[in-house]
């Protein structure tokens, strides 16, 4: 757990779910968590059910050593906003904090197709940490998938056709995919739209 004093960062570490919520009752400054999922009194998707019931507000990521899509699509249904796999360089991580204090879902790769498995150690490899879609990306990956044209989501998302135009290149870039109809498909395949 992270808790921010102006331009200091200080890491609060708990040993269970139990020392976990202990520290998140007695300090109301933090900023943000990240829970393994495997934890010795209980399973981190009940610790993260707990954590979004006593504060909603606090965003939680997970960092686990699943690379298991299912377990990230639990995890993002248990209210997530963030999961990084071990294996993910340490970038990922980072990555993933400073997007989800921007307000922004941290998505793995992994989730992206049945391929995860092979994706991830590719990921792993090369030491890509940025490969992620951001919550402004998933919007227009939805607006998209229903067939809006750019034009039409510049609109209803207040954005240039230039700044969507860049979202969708980069949509397919994490997506690797080469045109808007398997965008969709493999958005919906992971269940981000």
């Amino acid at each position: 757990m992270l808790v921010q004093d102006d331009a200091d960062i200080a890491v609060l570490q708990a040993g269970s779910g139990a020392e976990a919520m202990e520290i998140i009752n007695a300090h109301d400054d933090l900023d943000v968590v990240v829970l393994d999922l495997r934890l010795p009194d209980m399973s981190g998707l009940q610790a993260l059910a707990e954590f979004v019931k006593i504060r909603p507000e606090l965003p939680v990521i997970i960092l686990s050593s699943s690379e298991d899509p299912h377990d990230a699509r639990e995890a993002f249904a248990h209210g997530a906003l963030g999961y990084v796999p071990k294996s993910s360089s340490r970038y990922a991580l980072l990555s993933a904090i400073k997007l989800v204090l921007n307000g922004d879902l941290y998505v793995p790769t992994l989730m992206l197709d049945a391929g995860a498995e092979a994706r991830a150690a590719t990921l792993s490899q090369q030491g890509e940490g940025g490969m992620f879609l951001t919550h402004r990306q998933i919007e227009v990956l939805r607006l998209v998938s229903i067939g809006r044209p750019n034009k039409t989501i510049a609109s209803e998302l207040g954005l240039s056709e230039k700044t969507v135009k860049a979202h969708i290149t980069a949509i397919f870039k994490v997506l690797k995919v080469v045109n808007r109809t398997q965008a969709a498909a493999a958005g919906r395949k992971a269940g981000l739209i």
